[in-house]
């Protein structure tokens, strides 16, 4: 069946980096858009970076524009997300999705704390 796990949350102090981890299974990876949103308490789901299924192309939402890099391995089937400069606005849990023409795919998120 198909799965997204994401890994690699955490409580970090603001200015401090991150590395997000999303392993894909259960589909073909090399054929699906893959994209990180995140969500905060009483707030609505934003994305914050997306990536074409041969990784030639990235999109990346305002909230965290500058900050963060969005990259892909199809031979691991894994997408990833390196945050940086990270500040306690952004403690959400973060999500991974898998989107094509036909399907669209999340995981269950992890969650990512800023604090000092």
């Amino acid at each position: 069946q198909v799965q997204l796990v994401e890994s690699g949350g955490g409580l970090v102090q603001p200015g401090g980096s991150l590395r997000l981890s999303c392993a894909a299974s259960g589909f073909t990876f090399s054929t699906y858009a893959m994209s990180w949103y995140r969500q905060a308490p009483g707030k609505e789901r934003e994305l914050v970076a997306s990536i074409t299924s041969a990784g030639g192309f990235t999109n990346y939402g305002d909230s965290m524009k500058g900050r963060v890099t969005i990259s892909r391995d199809n031979a691991k089937n894994t997408v990833y997300l390196q945050m940086n400069s990270l500040k306690p606005e952004d403690t959400a849990v973060y999500y991974c999705k898998a989107r094509n023409m036909h399907y669209a795919y999340w995981g269950q998120g992890t969650q990512v704390t800023v604090s000092s």
